[in-house]
């Protein structure tokens, strides 16, 4: 079952007219299954999703890029967003709900006490490094980890190309990024922690420390409380970045499972199921530098995402959500396991418990990816080498895709032995990150 002519033609008009082709590069079909990759969807629900020829497939991937962890159109956050439309969703007022929400989501952070709103993670980091600096009065950033598109994020590569790849995606250039950023913004990596003593050698005017608190990678508490010690130490605003990670092994942030208390933590994806809201949540003296500098921004006071993350919030506090998509995401990462081991293939499973993370070790990571995804979509499924897993997830359709996999896996196991599994692609590889479309 290989995606007929709609989405994939409507993929090449849309790169005519839209550079890049659309606004998420996540999204693009390149990223995934060049030339084949079905593109647009008319409908989604649960974790199932329909495309332009209405061919069905279960999205055992990205489910929104990590946004819908309830699973696609959940029933009880779109009543709420209904309502809020019905009632109106913007005024020359305030909506109600932003103090509501800002009042939750405090009462689950207690070492918080102030709270900002935006619409996507991306300003939403941008708002909190506004922020630090503004309160540290100190320019400079020491980041780890993937935190957007922005100027200030950037502009590590004005100082050396590769200083981004670690973190996330090679070959970010950094055009239109001004010059005079260069040297602002230095990355330090997860788990070595003198890399961040390194950067503190040479700069001494660090003001904000930016950070995931896990991604790909287990947990390190040391090195976490290590960071958290450095920050106080020099008087650096230390932000935990949980735009992806948070609403998925805690209610909030899951910074607050270990005790850790950092200074801003950023919440976004999960927060609203789909709909557009990210919440910057704070120590009240630092967020309060806010008032000193300008933060504005009209749509972020629109009614619709206040009142999303609400409904979210309720299902999370009274539906054991954090608890099931655990469960389910233990029988995924069992289950590869199971099948990489029984077919001799060097892969392993990576990420939080509920994102398993596919990290291919073969000589041709990228050529394997593209085949399993090629594979999976002729079988009805939507896969790549990150599942997002969502509430929506049964045990039965986790059971049916790696019986599917299993499959898949021991064909590329036996090309890969033969020495033919480039034979077996139908289009381009893939690609590994950020590359020119048209």
């Amino acid at each position: 079952m290989m995606p007929s002519c709609q989405g994939i033609e409507l993929w090449r008009r849309a790169k005519k007219v839209i550079p890049g082709g659309n606004q998420l590069l996540s999204k693009r079909p390149e990223m995934f299954l060049p030339d084949y990759w079905p593109s647009y969807f008319k409908k989604a629900k649960g974790v199932q999703v329909w495309d332009l020829d209405n061919v069905q497939y279960t999205d055992m991937s990205l489910m929104g890029v990590g946004c819908c962890v309830l699973g696609y159109a959940n029933q009880a956050v779109n009543r709420a967003v209904r309502q809020a439309i019905k009632l109106g969703n913007m005024s020359t007022l305030n909506c109600y709900e932003e103090v509501v929400l800002a009042e939750k989501l405090i009462d689950l952070h207690s070492w918080a006490d102030s709270v900002r709103f935006a619409r996507t993670g991306g300003e939403a980091c941008a708002l909190a490094i506004r922020i630090g600096r503004a309160f540290s009065g100190r320019d400079k950033v020491a980041f780890c980890g993937y935190h957007g598109w922005n100027d200030w994020y950037l502009a590590a590569n004005l100082e050396d190309p590769e200083n981004l790849r670690e973190q996330l995606l090679p070959g970010l250039e950094p055009i239109g990024v001004p010059k005079a950023l260069k040297g602002t913004s230095i990355p330090f990596y997860y788990g070595k922690i003198r890399s961040l003593e390194d950067i503190l050698k040479k700069n001494e005017d660090i003001g904000v420390i930016m950070m995931e608190v896990q991604r790909t990678k287990d947990i390190d508490l040391e090195f976490l409380r290590a960071v958290q010690k450095i920050a106080r130490r020099i008087g650096a605003v230390l932000i935990y970045d949980e735009v992806t990670s948070g609403f998925r092994l805690r209610t909030g942030g899951m910074h607050v499972l270990y005790d850790l208390q950092p200074d801003i933590v950023v919440l976004g994806k999960a927060l609203g199921n789909g709909y557009p809201i990210a919440a910057v949540i704070g120590k009240k003296d630092i967020m309060e530098a806010a008032q000193r500098t300008f933060i504005s921004s009209t749509y972020w006071t629109e009614r619709v995402g206040f009142a999303a993350a609400l409904a979210v919030i309720d299902q999370f506090e009274n539906h054991q959500v954090v608890d099931r998509i655990q469960v389910r995401g233990e029988q995924i990462r069992s289950g590869l396991k199971k099948i990489f081991s029984s077919h001799g293939l060097k892969i392993e499973i990576g990420g939080l418990t509920c994102v398993p993370t596919i990290l291919i070790q073969e000589s041709s990571p990228l050529l394997v990816k593209t085949i399993f995804t090629q594979e999976m979509l002729k079988k009805g499924f939507l896969a790549s080498t990150v599942i997002f897993v969502s509430d929506a997830h049964t045990p039965q359709i986790i059971t049916r895709y790696l019986e599917t996999a299993n499959g898949v896996f021991g064909k590329i196991a036996a090309c890969l032995k033969s020495g033919s599994l480039e034979r077996i692609l139908e289009g381009p590889v893939c690609h590994s990150g950020f590359m020119r479309l048209n």
